[in-house]
């Protein structure tokens, strides 16, 4: 806002797309990995998912001082500290040489650090520029993080080669660099509307058994942390987090496993299961942001959860028969992909509508920590099941079996499908 004009609600989305495809950078890590491996840092792989775990955990706690933070001071100024960390983080990473734990503190503790800061922003931001708008603004943001990270993958490998031609120091500085100068950008537009504003004709809705928006509802962390919806919603993020995680985790093992002992030659069966991983779930994942946010727009947020997560469930429970054929197993990566995307367009958008617009930073940075768990049992629980499939061939000979796989898939399915129950029963918060 200039001169005393409102400004363009639409510059806010612009901005939230630039910030969210730098903070996307985290879910890059993987294009890092295999140069971390080899000479001359020789990392193993338990020390690179170490600083990816660093990432994830600095990520997600900072979060929630950065939603403290924007009550204290301008939003733009939270969103610019964080692309400067951000960026710090990874310039400084591309002089600590091969030091796992100069990396360490470099990309996972600062450049997690610098993501918290920024992530929540653009979010809080948009959803008091959109309150008639929540799930498509919240959808907009989310998709750039997803885009974000295979936007800076590709550059760095398939696409740009930039590790290959400038080296891996050379790429981190050139990412930080970016980072901070794009965050930057996108930060001028991350204003909070005049106090009272609203969309020309727009008025909240009522809360109704059918709505879990809470009208005029505004509560802070201490009043939400006392609601039932609190503990409901962060229930449902930790079982559509646990599946959506789990799967990325062993869908390609998995799918090599099943399409293999069909009697499919390996190479052909790994070829198929990567392309279930890297193009049909990575799209679909998101575009699950953007489309189930502006589907939680028409149908409201509780029909949608409720119908994200039945979906997801029954998926799930025939993920495993899906496996044994491409197309399926296509269409089932599909499936959880999309609908594992749109946890991170709904969950803001509810939380926004149960405890309000005005502290929607800070309290959906406590709701994100069910992620956290989901982000724990999930891999851990198909890694051990994989580490069971791969003991069985072992014992048999070389002979493939893959039925220990099913039972992760039936317990994610059960998960999801005890959080569309819980989605039925949301209400909104008493007053």
């Amino acid at each position: 806002m200039t001169d005393g004009r409102l400004m363009n609600r639409w510059l806010v989305v612009v901005g939230a797309i630039l910030i969210q495809l730098c903070l996307g950078a985290i879910y890059a890590w993987s294009v890092f990995t295999d140069a971390l491996e080899t000479d001359p840092y020789n990392f193993t792989r338990a020390q690179t998912q170490w600083i990816f775990g660093v990432g994830l955990a600095s990520f997600a706690i900072v979060m929630i001082i950065a939603g403290r933070m924007q009550a204290k001071f301008p939003p733009r100024n939270v969103a610019i500290a964080g692309g400067v960390v951000l960026g710090l983080g990874y310039v400084a990473a591309s002089f600590v040489g091969t030091s796992f734990v100069g990396h360490l503190i470099c990309i996972g503790l600062i450049g997690g650090s610098g993501i918290g800061l920024g992530y929540v922003v653009p979010i809080a931001v948009g959803v008091k520029w959109f309150p008639d708008r929540k799930g498509m603004l919240t959808g907009l943001a989310v998709a750039g993080f997803g885009f974000g990270a295979l936007l800076w993958i590709q550059l760095a490998g398939p696409w740009g080669h930039l590790i290959r031609t400038l080296g891996l120091a050379n790429v981190f500085l050139v990412y930080g660099i970016a980072f901070a100068a794009i965050v930057l950008v996108g930060s001028v537009w991350m204003v909070n509307p005049p106090a009272g504003w609203k969309p020309e004709g727009w008025q909240p809705p009522a809360p109704s058994p059918g709505n879990v928006a809470g009208g005029t509802i505004d509560l802070g962390s201490s009043e939400m942390l006392r609601t039932p919806q609190f503990y409901m919603l962060w229930c449902m993020f930790a079982a559509g987090a646990m599946a959506g995680l789990m799967v990325i985790g062993c869908i390609r093992l998995f799918g090599i496993d099943a399409l293999h002992s069909t009697g499919l030659d390996a190479t052909l069966a790994a070829a198929h299961a990567g392309t279930a991983m890297a193009v049909f779930y990575s799209l679909a994942n998101g575009l699950g942001r953007i489309g189930w946010g502006m589907i939680s727009d028409k149908l409201g947020r509780k029909v949608s959860l409720f119908i994200m997560f039945l979906t997801q469930g029954v998926v799930m429970l025939l993920f495993y028969q899906m496996g044994f054929h491409p197309w399926t197993l296509y269409l089932g990566s599909a499936i959880i992909g999309f609908n594992f995307g749109g946890n991170f367009a709904l969950f803001p958008a509810a939380t926004a509508d149960c405890f309000g617009n005005k502290q929607v930073g800070t309290n959906y940075g406590w709701v994100f920590t069910s992620y956290g768990f989901g982000g724990i049992v999930g891999p851990v629980l198909g890694g051990y099941f994989g580490d069971v499939a791969k003991a069985a061939a072992e014992a048999a000979g070389g002979q493939i079996d893959p039925s220990a796989w099913a039972t992760p898939f039936i317990v994610a399915g059960i998960a999801c499908l005890g959080a569309a129950a819980l989605a039925m029963a949301l209400r909104a918060p008493k007053t």
